[in-house]
């Protein structure tokens, strides 16, 4: 609560005249289906402000729509770029309500304010209690830790983690099992906190709080990116994975001056997938610097292409060279930390207490490893996806997925990509008749290794 406070009291001070100008220049956005044979064309124009970009593309990656090609400048105080989109399918963006909601949101005044927002994607929420883990990997953790929440009367409402160079992270938004909606109960939240903690073996930082007024609710893609970027300042390169002789080659950023302009130039080539200008936009953004000029594109071959021009808010280019190797590796993490190359399961059951316990341990009596994980439940339908490897990163054999599915029982299992069993005749037919196949993303896959769970070193709790 002192950060959104500390925010917003940025926002009154000196954004008054922001949002004044912003009062009498009114966002614009243009959606087109003419303009492009094969995308949509989604045009923006507005004041610009610190976040702008990140909102922008984080309207389009939530909605999981595929950027093909952008261009995008913002000199001065005007933001003006041009996203060519489409589904996942390749196809236009023609339903009428995808549409509509993103002409509604992008041109109304209050996405882009407060600036508490745009720090750290909070805002107000009176139907979950959100808990932050992040540390070490460890063997059946998640496991552990989905039990725990089962035993206390918490009932998943959504999760994800991702994991990258030893280190692992999860948001999970639990509610109350019985009554619903945020756990408010300061005693039992102590509780809670306290039981994580004992799991943890005392390396936590455990924190909670109750009542609807203190409730916060956290874009959770966003909040992964900064709670990794704390936990390691940007992360390491990952040593290759023993699996991935014949994959490209690693993702490549380079950071050099531009000195007749002022600006620092970014360049970063990599394997195309999901969302990959969310990731590096949001790091761009949380290490405080502005993208006044940038193009990204996919590439022949299945390759991204991403260019920024740059400066810190506080008008100045990159001044050092560690300040350089810093946002290298920072963007190199950013790319990395939500990939996991893996088996990709899905599991849809009808949602009851201690499900995802019961997934979860069979996975792990099944001698597997959480690499990532997203995990949701509506209308009481659980649907959960997870990217799965044995300890060591090896192939998920067939027996493995077939005794899985057995143990399951009730669920539907849809194997929806298994990259390591490219050669299993087997595999492919399962995963042919899920109806998953190789799926073609602007920003498809990458080749990060990921070692299983050892220990989460934080905690936060809060609803």
């Amino acid at each position: 609560m002192a950060l959104m406070a500390a925010a917003a009291a940025r926002v009154d001070d000196h954004d008054e005249y922001a949002k004044l100008v912003r009062g009498m220049n009114p966002p614009r956005v243009v959606i087109d289906n003419d303009a492009s044979d094969d995308a949509t064309v989604i045009r923006v124009d507005s004041v610009n402000s610190h976040g702008t970009l990140l909102a922008v593309v984080q309207v389009i990656a939530d909605l999981n729509l595929v950027i093909r090609k952008a261009y995008f400048s913002s000199d001065g105080n005007w933001f003006m770029d041009v996203f060519n989109v489409t589904d996942r399918d390749g196809n236009k963006v023609l339903d009428a309500s995808t549409i509509s909601y993103i002409q509604k949101t992008l041109e109304a005044d209050d996405w882009y304010y407060p600036e508490a927002r745009n720090t750290v994607g909070i805002v107000p929420s009176e139907d979950y209690t959100s808990i932050e883990l992040t540390g070490s990997d460890r063997p059946g953790l998640l496991s552990e830790v989905c039990a725990v929440l089962g035993a206390m009367g918490c009932a998943v409402q959504s999760a994800e983690l991702w994991t990258h160079n030893t280190r692992v992270a999860a948001v999970v938004h639990v509610e109350d099992a019985e009554a619903g909606g945020a756990i408010e109960d300061a005693a039992r939240n102590a509780d809670i906190s306290a039981r994580l903690g004992n799991l943890l073996r005392g390396q936590s930082d455990v924190r909670a709080g109750g009542g609807a007024a203190g409730t916060l609710a956290l874009h959770k893609e966003r909040r992964l990116h900064q709670m990794m970027f704390d936990d390691g300042g940007g992360g390491h390169a990952a040593p290759p994975p023993p699996f991935a002789s014949d994959s490209p080659a690693r993702t490549e950023v380079s950071v050099t001056a531009c000195a007749e302009r002022g600006y620092t130039a970014v360049v970063v080539r990599c394997r195309d997938r999901p969302k990959l200008l969310f990731d590096t936009v949001c790091t761009i953004t949380d290490m405080e610097y502005v993208v006044h000029h940038g193009t990204v594109s996919s590439e022949p071959g299945g390759g991204a292409y991403q260019e920024y021009y740059i400066r810190h808010v506080d008008g100045h280019a990159v001044r050092s060279e560690d300040e350089r190797q810093r946002l290298v590796r920072c963007l190199e993490a950013a790319i990395e930390r939500r990939t996991a190359e893996g088996l990709e399961l899905e599991v849809r059951s009808g949602d009851r207490a201690g499900l995802l316990s019961d997934i979860t341990r069979i996975f792990r009596e099944n001698g597997l490893t959480i690499r990532r994980a997203e995990i949701s439940s509506s209308g009481g339908e659980a649907v959960d996806t997870f990217y799965l490897s044995d300890p060591q990163g090896h192939p998920v054999e067939a027996k493995t997925i077939e005794a899985i599915r057995a143990q399951i029982g009730e669920a539907t299992l849809r194997v929806k990509n298994n990259p390591f069993a490219a050669e299993d005749d087997a595999a492919k037919k399962d995963a042919d008749v899920a109806g998953a196949g190789t799926t073609a993303f602007i920003f498809g896959n990458l080749f990060k290794f990921y070692r299983p769970f050892q220990g989460f070193s934080l905690i936060k709790l809060y609803s």
